[in-house]
């Protein structure tokens, strides 16, 4: 999702459509999705043509349906994305809840989707089963989805896909005559080192931290076998029903360790942020931020969580000046926003912190590379 948000925010087109839907979760409540689906997209064809001409939001609104008309509303998460221009259209099911509406311009409307994505722990929930195994990806306290045959990103897989079935000799009965614990273990350990491989690989396009499920033995074979340990942020031993339980039941059991995740998080940036400083590497106001971002120089970006601040922006001269009324000519509403953009743009990262930790005094840091 990431790679797809840098794409887009890197394209121009005119115009560029961007529409978001409130969707849902679970039957019966998902039923109202398509009415809600289509309620706006009749809403974009009538702001297209109005703002266009009949040809250009017919050669739009040919392709969103071309991807829309068929979809599975089983699927559905928090909000429907869908980004359109007269050359592509990409329809993104997203973990969170965005206000819904159409938004038209020269630019796709990412920034508080990157927002979004930017303070969430995002993660993956190996759920290690005596009989089977299971992967889980998750922002928060939100399922995002459990990887299964169907699922795309295991088509070309060279290790198994998940979920894995144990098969192991002494599971089938064909381990011969040796039924002592050594020998179970041994099996065990051989199990999990195959459920590693295919985590690993999967982790290799998207490289998120691992929260470990299952029996303590289970973890301790895990963690043993684990090509990289240090990816594991948490380990939960006392979920239920493993293998039959709902991703969600999962993840809800799981947010303990998130949260310990993020709390460490939230400590390593304060030691972080003092080492740049005496560095002199750490810039903490708003202007000389942006430059940086701008010019790619922003390691990690440390915000007050729900810190936004409108300005205008001169992206030639590289200059931010603050402005008191967001919806004023020419003021973007949220400068930190565009900020965030540059950073992630760039390969730095985002982390948001508690207001208790980050006060008013110094609600955004920025730990340079140089």
């Amino acid at each position: 999702m990431k790679a797809t948000l840098k794409s887009l925010r890197e394209s121009t087109a005119n115009p560029a459509v961007s529409i978001f839907v409130t969707t849902h979760r679970q039957h019966p409540d998902n039923e109202q999705d398509p009415i809600s689906l289509k309620n706006q997209l009749k809403v974009a064809q009538e702001r297209i043509t109005n703002e266009y001409d009949k040809g250009t939001a017919a050669a739009i609104m040919d392709k969103i349906h071309a991807e829309t008309d068929h979809l599975d509303h089983n699927y559905n998460l928090d909000t429907l994305a869908i980004f359109a221009s007269t050359e592509d259209v990409q329809v993104i099911r997203l973990p969170f809840d965005a206000k819904e509406r159409v938004i038209i311009g020269e630019r796709f409307a990412t920034r508080d989707l990157v927002r979004d994505m930017a303070s969430a722990v995002h993660y993956y929930v190996v759920v290690l089963g005596r009989d089977q195994a299971r992967l889980i990806e998750a922002a928060n306290g939100r399922v995002i989805k459990e990887f299964d045959q169907n699922d795309k990103a295991q088509n070309h897989m060279e290790s198994i896909p998940f979920p894995i079935e144990n098969n192991s000799l002494y599971k089938t009965g064909d381990g011969g005559s040796d039924r002592s614990a050594n020998n179970e273990n041994s099996y065990l350990k051989e199990y999990f080192n195959r459920v590693d491989k295919s985590v690993q690989e999967l982790w290799g396009e998207h490289r998120m931290p691992l929260i470990l499920v299952g029996d303590n033995r289970n973890i301790s074979y895990y963690k043993e076998v684990c090509d990289r340990p240090d990816n594991i942020i948490g380990a939960v031993s006392n979920v239920t029903d493993l293998e039959n339980g709902s991703a969600q039941h999962i993840v809800d059991g799981v947010q303990e360790a998130v949260e310990a995740y993020r709390s460490s998080l939230h400590e390593a940036a304060l030691g972080d942020i003092d080492k740049a400083r005496g560095v002199e590497m750490l810039r903490t106001d708003l202007q000389e931020v942006y430059r940086a971002a701008f010019q790619g120089a922003g390691e990690t970006l440390y915000l007050r969580r729900g810190y936004m601040q409108p300005a205008t922006i001169d992206e030639k001269a590289q200059t931010l000046e603050l402005a008191e009324d967001p919806t004023a000519d020419g003021v973007t509403d949220d400068a930190v926003g565009e900020i965030i953009e540059q950073v992630i743009h760039n390969g730095g990262k985002v982390v948001f912190m508690p207001q208790d930790i980050m006060d008013e005094q110094m609600s955004i840091a920025l730990v340079t590379r140089y």
